[in-house]
């Protein structure tokens, strides 16, 4: 992939969405802590089934989140990422397994046949939070941001209005079309789901150690599942100078 930073010390994420059949799209999603794979089958105006295949996750109760994904089955095919979010609370699901299934439903809804989206998202310095984060598009790159604790820095419309915290999708959706809120999701997604590279995680035994600002974003954060949410050590991979293996089949050292 040309215009990576092979050199950085970089948290990566690949999403990879494909109609693989009429009715059917297939939406993958790999990083250095996460690999599911979601298959959505739909009629061509609604979504009829929705399954995932957990490959790789962090705590053991990920996998049972997906179970909540049947909950988009009857919902009409929309191009808005959040859409989803009507249909099956995003909190009760585990946070990748349902962006997962978002990409598919908005592929299916726009018809494309396939999609990649690569991120780069070098480790942030610990007192400023500032970093350089990167979205590419089907290979081309689209978007860049220089971020901090606060947000986008010197970001030029319609970046400048967009808040950081609490409301960065509702923006999204309000201000960008489809397709560029999707993008700008994705970034900002991956922006915080980067941090976690620079964390000591498998020394975490159970989730409900975890700082408790995270209590309730997820399924595994949920009261009554927490407290069994236990490490599932060993999981993490290292893409950061082998992007060419996310979504390959090959495992990252």
């Amino acid at each position: 992939m040309t215009g990576f930073d092979l050199t950085a010390d970089a948290y990566r994420r690949r999403i990879r969405i494909a109609a693989v059949e009429p009715d059917v799209v297939v939406s993958e999603l790999e990083d250095d802590f996460h690999h599911f794979v979601v298959t959505l089958r739909h009629t061509g105006t609604h979504v009829a089934s929705v399954e995932c295949a957990s490959r790789r996750w962090p705590w053991a109760t990920c996998p049972g989140a997906a179970d909540h994904l049947s909950r988009l089955a009857g919902m009409p095919l929309e191009r808005r990422f959040t859409a989803a979010g009507a249909w099956t609370d995003p909190k009760q699901n585990c946070t990748h397994q349902f962006d997962a299934a978002c990409y598919a439903i908005t592929h299916a809804a726009a018809g494309r046949d396939a999609r990649v989206y690569d991120v780069e998202v070098p480790r942030r310095d610990p007192e400023s939070g500032a970093s350089r984060v990167r979205l590419w598009v089907d290979g081309v790159h689209a978007l860049t941001w220089n971020i901090d604790w606060n947000g986008i820095v010197d970001a030029a419309a319609p970046f400048d209005r967009a808040p950081w915290r609490g409301g960065f999708m509702r923006w999204a959706d309000a201000e960008l079309a489809e397709d560029e809120a999707e993008r700008a999701i994705t970034l900002r997604r991956a922006s915080d789901i980067g941090m976690g590279r620079g964390m000591d995680l498998e020394s975490v035994p159970v989730a409900s150690q975890l700082p408790a600002v995270m209590t309730g974003i997820c399924h595994t954060m949920q009261p009554g599942v927490v407290e069994v949410a236990f490490r599932n050590k060993g999981s993490i991979r290292d893409f950061a100078g082998r992007p060419e293996l996310l979504l390959d089949g090959r495992v990252a050292r």
